[in-house]
C-alpha cells in the first residue's frame, strides 16, 4: 500500500521529521512517497514539481499530512485538496490522516486543533486529525489496510 507523506520540507528539521515518519511507516511494510526524496537536483520548474507530486498522490491510498506551523503549509494544503477530490470522485480508495504536534496550534484548542476549517474539513471527510504521532501512524496503517483491494 502506498502512503503520500505531505508536510513542510523547507528546513533540515522539517525534512528530518518527515524522514522519521517515513521510516516508521516503511518499517510497517508500507511504501511511502516523500516529495523531497523524489525531487530532481538543481533548479526545478513548477510543472516538474507538480507532475512528480501529483503522480505520487495518484498512486497513494493514504495521505499523512503534517499540519505543523502557524498556518498549514500551502503545498500541504494543496496536496490535501487534490487527494480529497480523488477520494470524493472514487478515483482512489483510502483516506487522509492529519498530524499536529505544534504547540502553537494545540495551545488553548477547544474541540481539536485550531486549523483552517476548509483544510480540516477535507481531512475529516475522509479521516481524522491526530495530535499524537503513534495514533496518526496507526490510523495510516488502518486506512491503508481498509483500502486494500479484496480478492474474490
Amino acid at each position: 500500500m502506498h502512503v503520500y507523506l505531505a508536510g513542510p520540507l523547507f528546513t533540515p528539521y522539517q525534512r528530518s521529521f518527515l524522514d522519521e515518519l517515513a521510516s516508521s511507516l516503511r518499517a510497517s511494510g508500507l511504501e511511502v512517497f516523500v516529495p523531497h526524496e523524489n525531487l530532481l537536483e538543481g533548479p526545478l520548474a513548477p510543472g516538474q514539481v507538480f507532475d512528480i507530486d501529483a503522480e505520487g498522490l495518484r498512486s497513494a491510498e493514504v495521505v499523512l499530512a503534517v499540519l505543523d506551523g502557524a498556518e498549514v503549509d500551502d503545498g500541504t494544503a494543496c496536496e490535501i485538496g487534490i487527494f480529497s477530490e480523488l477520494l470524493r470522485t472514487g478515483s482512489r480508495r483510502g483516506g487522509i490522516v492529519g498530524l499536529v504536534t505544534d504547540i502553537r496550534v494545540l495551545r488553548g484548542a477547544q474541540g481539536g486543533p485550531q486549523l483552517n476549517l476548509f483544510v480540516r474539513g477535507c481531512i475529516e471527510r475522509f479521516g481524522l486529525v491526530h495530535t499524537d504521532i503513534a495514533a496518526a501512524l496507526a490510523a495510516v496503517e488502518s486506512l491503508a489496510e481498509r483500502a486494500r483491494p479484496t480478492g474474490g
